[in-house]
């Protein structure tokens, strides 16, 4: 079992990715019986989706984590009809689900700009409520982020996954020579010649058994969710988390990857992938590679040497393969080219598939 110390768990806490709130729709505003007047109605909460904010900025400017919205205003002889009470905004990250406390998915907020109605305002008083005002909605959240990027490094502890980052983007992740090097998710981005960027997030490193929440577990894999493509970063030497685990070659990591994946929701699985083969400037690498590039080819062949819960349903299918050390800089080049080459590809692919329903809908209205 892989044990936590205290300064590792505080230095995650400072990456908040997921908050509980209360929130409450404003109070309807009292009628006027005597002249058939109507209370304005209370107001509403919004959570709205804007660009650099943070759930750990939410947390410390609002630490009650209350957001209750205005009371509607009384129907009075002035003003018959009383004004609708204020709104009460929180902004909110990008890639944000909120949840009931039941765990159930009631919204999404994906790109800036877009609202999730979280609490409606009650009712003024009118003649159907006997001139009463009703209370507004109220309930418990759970704000829940995935963070959104076109690719995401995934990989088990010590595969260079830090290390990689840093070199293709200006992205300064701590890196060390421990298990859990990467505690908190880090965001980098790909600059290109032409200004095009791809944003790429290093993601907490799995262990076996990461599907039941071992390790970080669900930290880890619900960021995996909203990535486009997925990166495997996998050295080329194997791994081993400790003395007390067992030794694992490329090939059995990238088959108990993709296995963690599958576990966890088969749908990762069908995404985009690549693979880069790290730590290739290390002694005996090139007969490594020659070796799991065989093992590739026809992953099936080589079922029968390992457990059969390791063997996942459906194996990935790499668009590239690319070896690269992360300590000489060999095939980041290459790499960062491929990368590109299977976004734009991908972007290709739903326009395509975007602009055939267009024209379907079209034929079909006529």
């Amino acid at each position: 079992m892989v044990r936590c110390g205290a300064a590792v768990l505080r230095k995650y806490s400072n990456f908040i990715d997921d908050l509980r709130v209360y929130v409450r729709g404003g109070t309807g505003g009292m009628g006027y019986p005597n002249l058939g007047g109507e209370g304005g109605r209370g107001g509403d909460v919004w959570f709205v989706a804007r660009e650099r904010t943070t759930l750990k900025s939410i947390r410390e400017k609002y630490p009650q984590k209350r957001f209750v919205a205005g009371t509607g205003a009384n129907s009075s002889v002035k003003a018959l009809k009383g004004e609708k009470g204020k709104d009460c905004e929180v902004h909110v990250p990008l890639g944000i689900s909120v949840l009931d406390d039941d765990g159930k998915q009631i919204g999404e907020l994906n790109a800036a700009g877009e609202r999730f109605l979280a609490a409606r305002g009650g009712l003024g008083g009118s003649l159907a409520t006997n001139f009463l005002p009703c209370k507004g909605q109220r309930r418990t959240v759970h704000l829940d982020l995935k963070l959104i990027a076109d690719v995401g490094l995934v990989g088990f502890p010590n595969a260079g996954k830090s290390s990689l980052l840093s070199k293709i983007s200006h992205a300064k992740p701590e890196i060390a020579n421990y298990a859990f090097t990467t505690i908190q998710p880090e965001l980098g981005k790909i600059m290109y010649a032409d200004y095009k960027q791809i944003s790429v997030a290093d993601l907490p490193g799995l262990i076996e058994g990461a599907h039941a929440n071992k390790g970080m577990g669900h930290k880890f894999l619900k960021h995996v969710e909203r990535t486009k493509q997925l990166l495997l970063v996998v050295d080329i030497s194997g791994f081993q988390l400790s003395m007390k685990t067992q030794f694992r070659t490329a090939f059995e990591t990238i088959l108990l990857l993709t296995k963690e994946l599958e576990l966890y929701k088969e749908e990762l699985v069908t995404k985009p992938a690549l693979l880069a083969i790290n730590k290739m400037d290390l002694p005996c690498a090139k007969d490594n590679l020659d070796e799991l590039m065989t093992q590739l080819e026809n992953p099936q062949d080589f079922f029968h040497l390992l457990e059969e819960e390791m063997i996942p349903e459906n194996t990935l299918e790499f668009r590239e393969v690319i070896p690269i050390s992360t300590y000489t800089g060999e095939g980041i080049e290459e790499l960062k080219t491929c990368l590109r080459k299977s976004i734009d590809e991908q972007a290709e692919q739903m326009n395509e598939e975007y602009r055939k329903k267009k024209l379907l809908l079209l034929q079909t209205s006529k």
